[in-house]
């Protein structure tokens, strides 16, 4: 694995997830397998979970891992070529990328979109050129439209959760007081819809009305704007807020109820409730259920690192 980008970097769900399970039943089995080798994790954002589990993933397989806020410890980077660099930017991506390709046998980028400019967001335009310059495997720690650790993550542990062969599950979208991105529900839907056709997952994606996602990334699913008849017969609710893909950024006013609480969970298969962290109580998610017995986001944040270190693995497999 040179790159991992989105669900089309894997090509079978079920074979990954069981080698991620395997790394989590003996986390330390590999340690010889990162030996001298060093992991770069580049945040130009804020991270927790994204930052600490891929640093144990990597510790795990025995690597050496350096980290840099580049909005904090680097220089201002320039990504457009042809540019007179007498501005605020300071240090070209081409240089950049690639001195630290130089230090580091893999990398990881963090990178949030504007949410101002869909064409420039959705070009994926840093990313792209962060994996062309650095030369060096390329681990997405979350871009502008995909944060694919995170959506694997979310698979491992549907998988270790489930009671019924094909469980439904169902992408629910929540109240927020700002714009987010469209990077994880983008991403998760494309990981569900990938499941659904390998027999995996039988997967519904509900929203209001006006906060369609791209179709690139919904083939496939059933898509509602009535949460509690998607609700139905849920084996497990992902909830997450995001803000709209048409009126790019843009944040509607919604009459309705869609934050998920103890009596929307009746209307479901007792399904297990599911959120990527970090989450505003009582606004995107009750208290009731976070603190209850159908919450999986602690656990599932704990999975973070399984999934980090099964794409390490497959990286540092073809280094050797």
């Amino acid at each position: 694995m040179k790159k991992f980008f989105s669900v089309a970097d894997v090509d079978d769900l079920s074979i990954l997830v069981k080698d991620a399970l395997a790394l989590k039943a003996s986390p330390y089995a590999l340690r010889d397998l990162g030996k001298n080798k060093t992991l770069g994790l580049v945040f130009l954002n804020p991270s927790l979970r994204t930052r600490l589990s891929t640093q144990k993933a990597a510790m795990n397989l025995g690597m050496d891992v350096m980290v840099i806020n580049m909005d904090k410890d680097g220089w201002a980077l320039e990504t457009q070529d042809g540019v007179v660099m007498n501005g605020t930017t300071v240090e070209h991506i081409r240089e950049a990328a690639a001195v630290m390709g130089e230090y580091c046998d893999i990398l990881g980028l963090r990178s949030f979109p504007s949410l101002k400019d869909k064409e420039a967001d959705y070009t994926e335009d840093l990313f792209n050129k962060f994996v062309k310059f650095c030369a060096v495997p390329v681990v997405s720690l979350e871009s502008a439209t995909r944060h694919p650790l995170q959506s694997l993550t979310d698979l491992i542990t549907i998988s270790e959760h489930k009671n019924v062969e094909k469980p439904k599950v169902v992408l629910a979208w929540a109240p927020h007081v700002k714009a987010l991105p469209q990077a994880v529900p983008n991403s998760f839907s494309e990981w569900m819809c990938k499941a659904q056709e390998q027999g995996l997952v039988d997967f519904t994606i509900a929203h209001p009305m006006g906060y369609e996602l791209s179709e690139e990334f919904t083939k496939g699913a059933k898509i509602s704007d009535n949460l509690e008849e998607s609700l139905q017969e849920a084996d497990f609710v992902y909830v997450k807020n995001w803000s709209s893909f048409a009126e790019y950024g843009e944040v509607y006013p919604v009459a309705q109820n869609w934050m998920m609480d103890n009596e929307k969970l009746k209307l479901t298969n007792n399904a297990k409730v599911m959120h990527c962290l970090p989450v505003r109580r009582d606004l995107e998610l009750s208290s009731e259920i976070l603190d209850g017995p159908n919450s999986l986001v602690i656990k599932e944040a704990s999975n973070r690192v399984w999934a980090a270190q099964v794409v390490l693995k497959r990286m540092l497999e073809k280094l050797k």
